[in-house]
């Protein structure tokens, strides 16, 4: 069985329905996934496959800073598998080779627990890990306690997955849910920080008459956009996030889509470099020119609502009439 190629996407969700909200919890919100699949020495025809689901953070950027972390292990075989999981039977993972390190799409919470008996029952050749709003991987090295917990003990992360390989190193997986599922359905032309990404495809959805807020985060067209991207790029753009496509110029939203590319490729630059992001409007009170910013819950209807700063005065809303929008052309 060959090897999969390599794919850069990352298809956040923006929709959850509010029932499986309530059911289960560990799956709201799915922004990203990372594949990793393995190759068995004894059975060629079984991979493995570890996507990352991850809730508001990390987004794009910080699943590709994950990808680079898990890249280095491309070869090698599993020697020795650990953690805490009860979902999984972690001795299957022995004696596999790791293929490749992917990102897949995820266009909403798809994994309910009807799946579960899939997992248990170990059909399907990927296994998929989903991550809650605190899940991580690391790479040789463990998580430490930062403080004492409510019972003022110092205890360190139990982590739910520990895969150490033969050649020394180690990846570790926390804060985690795993399950099995069929092959990844990675689409390169959606992810922003691909060089694949396809802008012309982009342009159109953004015309569409929605707003803005809710096309940004329509992980058909801007997987790994998440609501922090979201909320900054609207700004430095200077559009009110409610306004509708259809009433921006193009020369607009093809700034908006520049803003977007630019700020996800900077931060995750800034990420590589040990640097953390200093967001301009993201859960300020204030815009960097001391105007006061707005704060509301916007969504599609029947979607999840996310939270959205705007400055009235930086980012003024735009009415009918206003602009004269351009035709979009590839």
């Amino acid at each position: 069985m060959e090897t999969p190629p390599p794919s850069w996407s990352y298809l956040p969700s923006w929709t959850l329905p509010q029932q499986l909200k309530e059911e289960n919890k560990e799956n709201i919100l799915c922004i990203s996934e990372l594949q990793l699949p393995f190759k068995s020495r004894a059975e060629c025809d079984k991979d493995l496959l570890i996507p990352l689901q991850l809730l508001e953070m990390p987004e794009g950027p910080s699943v590709r800073k994950f990808q680079l972390l898990t890249s280095p292990f491309v070869g090698q075989v599993v020697a020795k598998v650990g953690g805490s999981s009860r979902k999984l039977s972690v001795n299957d993972l022995n004696a596999l080779g790791l293929q490749d390190s992917q990102d897949e799409e995820l266009q909403e919470a798809q994994h309910s627990r009807s799946e579960a008996p899939e997992a248990a029952e170990g059909r399907g050749n990927w296994l998929r890990i989903h991550f809650g709003m605190f899940g991580s991987v690391r790479a040789n090295e463990f998580s430490r306690a930062s403080r004492a917990n409510k019972r003022g003990d110092w205890k360190d992360p139990v982590p739910r997955l520990v895969l150490h390989f033969e050649s020394g190193g180690f990846l570790v997986f926390y804060n985690c849910r795993m399950l099995w599922c069929s092959s990844p359905r990675a689409d390169p032309a959606s992810d922003i920080l691909s060089m694949e990404f396809h802008r012309g495809r982009a342009l159109r959805a953004l015309c569409a008459p929605d707003p803005v807020c809710y096309t940004l985060l329509d992980q058909r067209y801007f997987s790994g956009l998440g609501n922090i991207i979201k909320n900054e790029i609207l700004y430095l753009a200077r559009i009110h996030p409610l306004t509708p496509g259809s009433l921006l110029a193009l020369s607009d939203l093809e700034r908006l889509l520049d803003c977007a590319v630019q700020f996800s490729s900077e931060w995750l630059h800034n990420k590589l470099r040990g640097q953390g992001l200093h967001p301009q409007v993201y859960q300020k009170e204030q815009c960097p020119l001391g105007h006061p910013l707005m704060k509301g819950t916007f969504g599609p209807s029947g979607g999840f609502k996310r939270l959205t700063w705007w400055c009235s005065q930086c980012q003024p809303a735009v009415l009918p009439g206003d602009g004269d929008p351009s035709p979009v052309t590839e």
